[in-house]
């Protein structure tokens, strides 16, 4: 780590907005050109050298094919071992095709329709969604105002789920879109109320690569053997449009995995699975670049809310390049504007109309998400101030 904003090796500022409107992405092409894009979780870099190059041989060999999966498992055990000295077996491994499939995957490994599924709010969207869409009850609770875990709000919510039923918790970890970065402590306390009230843990460690480095990250698997977790490489070397994730068992969940369906190892894409094998074997030092600009971004953010607009509330996240601003003392009503399917809410509908700076509004996020929105501080320093001038001028 330790790359400054202006290094030439900080990937966030060696494409500028003229190039970045090019790209045919969701973050590109939903808003105009007069829009600065600060909403959906892609980030404004060029690929790793080491992914760039092993998806342009794959096209110069034409070798677009069903995925092998055996490179990939591989690769993510050295990349675990190496940063978080995590040793995963491969028979605790499964490639899915992506973190939220292979969230319902495992979800429907250990529950029945109807059962319960605990998540802390504000949460990323998708865990309210996906869960439903499978049939499952959700029930939400909310996170402390520290936007820690409110342990009394979890006990209760584990002791009071469908009486006779299975319940899960299913954890964001890192926190999406608090930033939050759960202890060691917590995370075994969180295991201890779940083995009490015999509720099974499910994790979401997308963001676990993009911890920065004052906050170590603490996979959840080792603190609970019969917890089941997904990691993929998509969100820390931006590569969501290249589909794949993994799941991966407890010690004491392994025998899990053999109730999967077989499709699900087809799910991978084979440019996912080069993509993501070649990120986590050959990507390392592209990500402590990018971890040295998302830290000065992140520090960045709050000297310009602090100029700019000094009544949004911020807290400077522990990992993601995700900020989660608080607009409550601007007398934003609480009622959304578009209904709760649209991501662009509240503050963010105020923000995207009257300073064109694209936001994701705090409502999809579940019970505290109100008065809030998300803003993604993975871009050039020049566009993250430019965009919170705009909001400063739009607020005043």
């Amino acid at each position: 780590m330790g790359q400054t904003a202006e290094s030439p090796d900080n990937p966030l500022e060696q494409l500028s907005l003229e190039q970045l409107r090019q790209r045919s992405s969701a973050k590109w092409r939903v808003f105009g050109d007069d829009v600065l894009p600060l909403w959906v979780a892609e980030q404004d870099t060029p690929l790793a050298e080491p992914v760039a190059e092993t998806l342009r041989r794959a096209v110069d060999l034409g070798d677009t094919g069903y995925p092998s999966t055996g490179p990939y498992v591989e690769a993510f055990h050295s990349f675990a071992a190496q940063r978080w000295d995590w040793e995963v077996a491969a028979a605790q491994v499964r490639p899915v095709r992506d973190v939220m499939s292979g969230v319902v995957n495992a979800l429907h490994l250990i529950t029945e329709l109807a059962d319960t599924v605990i998540v802390n709010s504000p949460v990323y969207p998708p865990f309210f969604k996906y869960p439903v869409s499978g049939g499952l009850r959700v029930v939400e609770s909310p996170l402390g105002p520290d936007g820690r875990i409110d342990f009394e709000t979890l006990e209760e919510s584990f002791n009071l789920r469908t009486s006779g039923g299975t319940a899960v918790f299913l954890l964001c970890s890192p926190q999406n879109p608090t930033g939050v970065v759960h202890t060691r402590e917590e995370l075994e306390r969180v295991a201890e109320l779940a083995d009490s009230y015999g509720v099974r843990v499910v994790a979401d460690e997308i963001h676990a690569p993009l911890v920065h480095e004052d906050r170590g990250f603490t996979p959840y698997l080792t603190v609970d053997p019969s917890g089941l977790t997904l990691m993929s490489a998509s969100k820390a070397w931006n590569l969501a449009g290249t589909k794949a994730g993994l799941l991966i068992a407890g010690e004491d969940a392994v025998e899990d995995l053999e109730s999967l369906p077989p499709e699900v190892a087809y799910g991978p894409s084979h440019f996912g699975v080069l993509a993501q094998t070649a990120a986590y074997r050959d990507g390392g030092a592209w990500l402590d670049s990018l971890l040295g600009g998302l830290d000065a971004n992140r520090r960045l953010l709050g000297d310009l809310l602090a100029e700019h607009a000094p009544k949004v509330g911020y807290t400077m996240p522990e990992g993601t390049y995700l900020a989660w601003l608080d607009f409550s003392a601007y007398g934003f009503d609480d009622e959304p504007a578009g209904g709760l399917e649209s991501p662009i809410q509240g503050p963010a509908r105020r923000l995207l109309t009257d300073a064109g700076v694209a936001l994701t509004g705090g409502h999809a996020f579940g019970t505290g998400g109100e008065r809030h929105a998300r803003l993604n501080f993975a871009c050039s320093q020049a566009v993250l101030m430019e965009a919170v001038e705009r909001i400063g001028r739009a607020l005043a």
